[in-house]
C-alpha cells in the first residue's frame, strides 16, 4: 500500500504566500538587441550596465502594491552578467561604472526585502550562460570535460556566495533545472547552505520543491494536483501542454505544488518574453483586469502566482508598470472586499449562510493540505428560499480553489462532497462567499 505524500512546513508556508514577483534587469536592458539565444558568441560589455536611479526600495514598494508576499531576484540570467560583485569572475557589478564597481545590487534587493516584509528568493541561472557558451546544460560548442568542470565549479562559487552571504532564502529558481554532470553537486550544495528553501525546479528527493505548469502565461491546468511523480520538460521559450506532470496526481511520489508564471509585458509583443524592458513597448503591458483573471487562473487552481516585473534603464519599475502592479493588486484586493460568511470543518457537506440580499460574486474553497488532498468531485449550491441550485462543480480543491460568480442572492450556500480519496473524510480549511460590490 502506498503512503501519502504531504506538504513540508515549508511547503504549506510557501502555499499561504499565495502571490510572488520575479524580477529581471540584466544587460539586454542597456544594450537593446542583444539577446543570448541569438550569438552565443558575443556578451556586451559590463560596462553598459549603470542604472542611474537604481531604486530597490521602489521595485518592493511595486511588489506589495500587488499584494506579493515573496520576490525572487534574477541574480544571474543567461547573459551570464551577475548583479553582486562576485569572485568567480569578473563579468559582474563589479566591472561596471555603477557605483564606481562597489555596487552589489542582490545585497540592496535583500535589505529592501526585509524592510518591506517580503520574503526574498534568487534565481541564478545555471544551465544556462553565454559568457561561457554554455546552453541547456552542457557547453554549446562541443564537450570538452576540463572546461565543463571549470564551469561546474564556477557555478559553485557563485551559488555558495548567493546561498551563504544573504541570509535565509525563501525560495530559489533552477531555470530549466540542473547542469548535465553536475547537478547533483548543486543539489548537495543547496542541502547544505540552503535547506529550508522552496526550489522551483528542482530535485524533489532531496527539497521543497515546486514545478512549473507548462506555459508562462499563469494558466493552471485543472485539476493541479500538490503532488506529482516528475517536474516536466522546460526550456523556458516552449509550451507544453496535457502532460501528466503538469496537472499532478493525488497518487503522485512528491509534494510540488505548481508555480503558474508569466510577465507582466505582452509575452508575444514585448522584449523577449515580456520578462525585460526595452523603450517605447509601455503600450505591451497586459490589463489589471487580465492580470485579475490569470489570478483566478493560478491562485484560484491551487498554484502561486508569480509576476513578472521588469526594472528599466534608470534601475527603477517603469511608472506604467508601477500603476499596473498597484491597479492588479487594488482588483485582486476588492475581490475579497466583504466576507458574507463562511465555515470550516470536516464532513461531505458544509452549508452556512449569508446576509439578507447580499451579493455574491466570489466563491472560495480550501482544504486543508497538512493533512493532504483528498477531494475528487464536488458541487457547490446556492439556496434561494426554496431550493438548493446548482452554480458549479469541480474535481480538484487544493490549498485554494476559487469560483468567480455572476452577483446573486443565495441566502445559503453549501458544497457537496461526491467522491474523495478512499477512507478519508473531507476536510475544509475554508468554505466562503464574497462580495466585490
Amino acid at each position: 500500500m502506498s503512503v501519502k505524500v504531504l506538504p513540508s512546513a515549508q511547503h504549506l508556508e510557501w502555499a499561504d504566500q499565495e502571490i510572488g514577483v520575479i524580477i529581471h534587469q540584466d544587460l539586454q536592458v542597456y544594450e537593446h538587441g542583444y539577446y543570448f539565444r541569438d550569438n552565443w558568441d558575443y556578451t556586451p560589455s559590463p560596462e553598459v550596465f549603470n542604472p542611474s536611479e537604481l531604486n530597490t526600495d521602489q521595485w518592493l514598494e511595486a511588489a506589495v502594491n500587488l499584494g506579493a508576499r515573496y520576490a525572487v531576484l534574477v541574480a544571474k540570467h543567461c547573459s551570464g552578467f551577475s548583479l553582486w560583485p562576485t569572485k568567480a569572475h569578473d563579468y559582474s557589478v563589479a566591472s561596471s561604472p555603477w557605483k564606481n564597481g562597489k555596487g552589489d545590487v542582490v545585497a540592496e534587493f535583500i535589505k529592501s526585502c526585509h524592510k518591506y516584509g517580503v520574503k526574498p528568493g534568487i534565481y541564478a541561472s545555471c544551465c544556462n550562460n553565454a559568457k561561457y557558451k554554455f546552453g541547456w546544460g552542457r557547453l554549446i560548442d562541443g564537450p570538452d570535460p576540463a572546461r565543463h568542470r571549470a564551469y561546474i565549479d564556477m557555478m559553485k562559487t557563485q551559488l555558495t556566495e548567493l546561498w551563504s552571504n544573504y541570509g535565509e532564502l525563501f525560495e530559489v529558481w533552477f531555470d530549466g533545472g540542473f547542469p548535465e554532470d553536475g547537478g547533483d553537486e548543486i543539489v548537495e550544495l543547496l542541502c547544505k547552505l540552503q535547506p529550508q528553501a522552496i526550489a522551483f525546479q528542482g530535485d524533489p528527493r532531496r527539497h521543497h520543491c515546486v514545478r512549473w505548469v507548462g506555459n508562462e502565461r499563469a494558466v493552471a491546468p485543472y485539476p493541479c494536483h500538490g503532488a506529482a511523480n516528475e517536474m516536466g520538460a522546460f526550456d523556458g521559450e516552449t509550451e507544453f501542454e496535457l502532460q501528466p506532470c503538469f496537472y499532478g496526481s493525488l497518487k503522485g511520489k512528491f509534494w510540488m505544488p505548481g508555480e503558474a508564471d508569466m510577465p507582466n509585458r505582452d509575452q508575444w509583443a514585448a522584449c523577449q518574453g515580456g520578462w525585460f524592458w526595452r523603450p517605447g513597448e509601455d503600450h505591451t503591458l497586459y490589463p489589471p483586469e487580465y492580470l485579475l483573471e490569470r489570478y483566478f487562473t493560478s491562485v484560484g487552481r491551487n498554484c502561486n502566482f508569480l509576476l513578472g516585473m521588469v526594472i528599466d534603464n534608470r534601475g527603477l519599475v517603469p511608472d506604467a508598470d508601477f500603476e499596473q502592479f498597484k491597479r492588479t493588486g487594488d482588483l485582486i484586493r476588492n475581490a475579497f472586499k466583504t466576507r458574507l460568511g463562511g465555515c470550516s470543518g470536516k464532513g461531505f457537506e458544509l452549508e452556512f449562510e449569508v446576509p439578507d440580499g447580499a451579493k455574491t460574486t466570489l466563491i472560495s474553497l480550501s482544504e486543508e493540505i497538512s493533512k493532504g488532498e483528498n477531494v475528487t468531485c464536488f458541487t457547490v449550491y446556492g439556496f434561494d428560499g426554496e431550493h438548493y441550485r446548482f452554480v458549479a462543480t469541480g474535481s480538484s480543491i487544493g490549498h485554494k480553489h476559487l469560483i468567480p460568480v455572476e452577483p446573486c442572492s443565495f441566502r445559503k450556500w453549501k458544497v457537496v462532497v461526491h467522491e474523495n480519496i478512499q477512507g478519508e473524510i473531507p476536510e475544509f480549511r475554508d468554505f466562503s462567499a464574497y462580495s466585490s460590490l
